[in-house]
């Protein structure tokens, strides 16, 4: 395999690094770098900056809005916006909603959904899982009734992210009580407006509020915000998961937060009072990381030349999946070690007002060693979001036939 990027890929790297250098507010990048929290206008700006430059539906079809960014420009973008401080794009309209809209939508759902997701002006947010049906999600009861031209949905979703913003949200319902689990579901489009919506917050180990539990009480729903057929929303769904769960490989992510453990460990003192990086132990950790990182990233981009050519991403999407919040998860572990004592203290209303580490007062430490802690806590989720990583070892294994 040539993993050489050719000079018109190189071009287009620096076609992304100049828009980063020009376009990213200095504000939101700070924010990144240092690990804390982006509000909801951060993240919006981000994607209308994104739309003003033609670049709000990356891989889209140019019919529908898009650019057609290939694999391999979507994954250098994605490189390239980790290692500026950019914001991780979220990924539900962009990523999940508009892929199954522009394969199972009709004309006119795409007509009225997609520019306001390119631009940034609807927030999308997704209600898949219930209290019981997470990796098994065939076993869902969200209910959802046709009476005349609408549906009338009740139940409850969880572990939803960013609902409290979202202006929709796109669910899996059942239609049919009586057929097999998976036969029985439909998709529909939900206006989070929508009488009989109530949003309840989930604290997480962090103390953040990222996700929420969602209740419906007799909500109606146009039957015209259903995608596809009815009782066919699990081939949807199938499809959407495999976007999701190559998007959690996560590359450009790690590659950042991994300059972030050196630079750490080249900060710190361990014993004798040398750099922490130049201790054989440590040091040998973090080479271990960043060889599984390597391997990854060469996975990946198979994963997406096989989508490139119109190829299911079969049983690597779930490997990306798995290495992916693994070798995140032992990144952030490894910079709780190497920040030692630093990475303690953590009061996440000081985090918000801006409070930092004063390193002229305080030692050597890195500044942003303080928001070590909400990193690490924030990212044991990693591994259940997205299929459980045993699950989806699983589908590993089965689709291997061993």
């Amino acid at each position: 395999m040539n993993l050489e990027f050719t000079p018109k890929e190189q071009a287009f790297r620096a076609e992304v690094r100049e828009f980063l250098r020009s376009k990213l507010p200095a504000s939101i990048r700070d924010k990144v770098l240092a690990g804390r929290e982006l509000s909801r206008d951060d993240y919006v700006l981000w994607q209308r900056l994104m739309h003003e430059r033609g670049w709000g539906g990356m891989s889209w079809p140019k019919s529908v809005g898009g650019v057609e960014w290939n694999a391999i420009e979507q994954y250098i973008f994605e490189e390239e916006s980790s290692r500026a401080g950019a914001p991780r794009l979220i990924p539900f309209g962009i990523k999940m909603v508009a892929p199954v809209l522009i394969a199972f939508g009709t004309p006119a759902q795409q007509q009225r959904f997609l520019p306001d997701i390119s631009s940034g002006a609807a927030w999308w947010c997704q209600g898949y899982s219930e209290p019981g049906s997470g990796s098994d999600l065939a076993s869902l009861r969200t209910r959802a009734v046709l009476e005349g031209n609408e549906y009338i949905v009740n139940g409850q979703k969880t572990w939803n992210t960013l609902g409290q913003f979202a202006d929709w949200i796109f669910c899996l319902v059942r239609t049919d009580t009586k057929s097999k689990p998976q036969a029985g579901i439909s998709f529909l489009l939900i206006d989070m407006k929508s009488p009989g919506i109530t949003v309840r917050p989930i604290a997480l180990l962090d103390g953040g509020h990222e996700v929420n539990e969602i209740w419906f009480e007799n909500v109606r729903v146009p039957v015209e915000n259903r995608i596809g057929e009815e009782n066919r929303g699990w081939t949807y769904a199938k499809f959407l998961l495999g976007h999701e769960r190559t998007g959690i490989a996560g590359v450009g992510i790690s590659k950042r937060e991994l300059e972030r453990l050196k630079h750490i460990a080249r900060e710190q003192r361990g014993e004798g009072g040398r750099p922490l990086i130049e201790d054989a132990l440590f040091a040998a950790r973090i080479a271990r990381v960043e060889l599984d990182l390597r391997a990854l990233e060469i996975t990946n981009l198979r994963v997406l030349s096989a989508e490139g050519v119109e190829r299911a991403p079969g049983p690597n999407a779930s490997i990306l999946k798995i290495k992916g919040s693994e070798i995140l998860q032992t990144i952030s572990e490894l910079m709780m070690r190497a920040a030692g004592p630093w990475a303690l203290p953590f009061r996440r209303e000081a985090m918000e007002a801006g409070w930092q580490v004063d390193p002229a007062r305080d030692g050597a430490t890195p500044e942003y060693a303080a928001t070590v802690m909400s990193t690490y806590l924030n990212l044991r989720k990693l591994s259940i979001f997205g299929g459980t990583n045993e699950i989806q070892k699983n589908i590993v294994a089965q689709m291997l036939g061993l």
